[in-house]
């Protein structure tokens, strides 16, 4: 059983390509979450980010300040052209097997925005709370892009930027994309006033947090220990009824010297209350501990 923590970082450079092979059914979930996650971030960008002028970084704030200095032009089409124009370096520089599903996250993306300025049409923000309005936005496109990055795939866009930075030069890259994001929420400001611009410096650093914290609920398990005078039991609980499995130690009481057998294993969330609950009925002397994991790798859980 291997356990590896969660790292949080704000930019994330991962190969985009599935790393393992997938079968019919594999493939179409990994087909469904990585639509979904695309859908959600341009739900956030037409739906809050655009009628609100948060320009909040990457290609989507560019797109905004575009389709704002060129009136004929919309937010969906303005992604079109600079997703375009990043896929193009992307295969010139890293070529076509790095950048792998990231073309077609990119364009979808875009498209995925001009559809919903088609249906939807948005002329005003939903509401006149700002704050409440910059919550969505934020929120929809971090859940998004933490399902793609969860996948293992991209929303393109500045990520193939910072692919080419960590290939082609020793720059810092989170700080130099973090910098580049920065610039064009001071650019909204001076478009689109202060207060936007206050809005749009906010909206970044805090989609920088929520998407680590989207990742990490999304990946939690929990690592449970268990001392308990009827091992066999809690063993065939966790192998039958949980269909789990489990590590055993032979261990010694350093107060007692007494010998213990311990079994270690991991769970999901709904798992580890029916174990509890079990432990409460066999053997209510039991040591019980469980420990919060944001990631798991391994046999039945996360690929290598």
């Amino acid at each position: 059983m291997n356990g590896k923590q969660h790292s949080a970082r704000k930019r994330r450079v991962i190969p985009f390509w599935p790393q393992t092979r997938m079968n019919h059914k594999e493939f179409a979930r990994y087909a469904i979450l990585l639509n979904l996650g695309l859908f959600l971030t341009a739900l956030g960008i037409h739906l809050f980010k655009t009628p609100n002028h948060f320009a909040m970084g990457g290609t989507s704030g560019i797109s905004i300040i575009l389709a704002t200095l060129w009136p004929g032009m919309n937010v969906g089409g303005a992604l079109f052209i600079i997703n375009g124009i990043l896929v193009v370096l992307g295969l010139i520089f890293l070529g076509a097997k790095t950048m792998g599903v990231t073309i077609y996250s990119s364009l979808a993306l875009s498209a995925y925005v001009s559809l919903l300025e088609t249906v939807v049409p948005m002329s005003a923000p939903f509401t006149q709370d700002k704050l409440l309005e910059l919550c969505f936005a934020v929120a929809l496109p971090a859940a998004g892009s933490a399902i793609v990055f969860n996948v293992g795939a991209s929303t393109g866009g500045t990520d193939i930027v910072a692919m080419i930075l960590a290939k082609h030069t020793s720059m810092e890259i989170g700080r130099a994309l973090l910098v580049s994001d920065l610039v064009i929420a001071v650019w909204a400001g001076g478009l689109y006033g202060i207060a936007t611009g206050l809005y749009c410096t906010l909206g970044t650093f805090s989609k920088a947090f929520m998407v680590d914290s989207v990742i990490e609920s999304l990946n939690q398990r929990k690592v449970v220990t268990i001392i308990s005078s009827k091992p066999e039991d809690v063993k065939q609980f966790i192998l039958g009824i949980l269909n789990r499995s489990a590590t055993v130690y032979r261990a010694e009481g350093a107060y007692t010297g007494q010998k213990e057998v311990v079994l270690t294993t991991v769970l999901t969330r709904r798992q580890a209350v029916l174990l509890r609950n079990h432990l409460r009925h066999i053997d209510p002397t039991a040591f019980l501990t469980i420990v919060n994991s944001s990631e798991i790798v391994g046999k039945g859980f996360r690929a290598l």
